[in-house]
């Protein structure tokens, strides 16, 4: 949820209904991938994940009803689809058990990072930056794609093949602007630290 200007003290409002809608899709979201590979219903459940993702924001701004909740499930409920997808795809051997590893150790760089916030005031997380909205808008893009892609049979079809080549692209660039996003998500750890400490600035390291 894109929110902007001073978070409020209601949580029971529709744009944090919406957040919670989301989180609570992403259990049948994976059943279904791993399950009866059920990918039509999945990927419905996904393309409502994304237009509710920008109708939370556009209420929040709307209806003045932004909230430190709200802040904080909305980049969960990405991260989580993020997540599902791609213990999905790896098991369903859609995408290589690398990439998946290299995109959960830029999560578990971000995790690293809390501790130091709590202490310095800011609470769980920094607000989303733009950057990382563009990598999730990548990176879910790409999954449905990759998802659509998939085969069991000795040759891909001609969509499969096209879906392939879209999905990989939305995902070199999804992973390419997710890193870069974690890269400057801990400059900024680093320059707040640096500011409540001035002698962090002058340390070395």
């Amino acid at each position: 949820m894109s929110e902007e200007g001073a978070p409020g003290g209601s949580v029971l409002t529709v744009p944090n209904a919406l957040s919670l809608a989301r989180v609570l899709g992403v259990p049948p979201f994976l059943w279904l991938i791993l399950g009866p590979h059920h990918d039509l219903l999945a990927l419905m459940i996904l393309m409502a994940s994304g237009a509710t993702d920008y109708l939370d924001g556009w209420l929040a701004r709307r209806l003045h009803q932004t909230s430190r909740l709200g802040q904080l499930l909305d980049p969960a409920a990405d991260r989580l689809y993020i997540l599902a997808t791609m213990i999905g795809l790896t098991l369903r051997h859609v995408i290589p058990l690398w990439l998946m590893l290299f995109l959960l150790a830029r999560d578990v760089m971000l995790t690293a990072c809390v501790p130091r916030l709590r202490r310095l005031g800011y609470g769980p997380a920094l607000p989303v930056h733009y950057l990382g909205k563009a990598a999730t808008f990548n990176l879910l893009y790409a999954f449905p794609f990759l998802l659509f892609s998939d085969h069991s049979g000795p040759t891909m079809t001609g969509l499969q093949t096209l879906a392939s080549v879209f999905g990989w692209a939305f995902a070199i660039w999804g992973t390419g602007l997710y890193w870069w996003a974690g890269i400057l998500y801990v400059m900024q750890v680093r320059g707040l630290s640096a500011a409540s400490d001035p002698l962090a600035a002058t340390s070395p390291g």
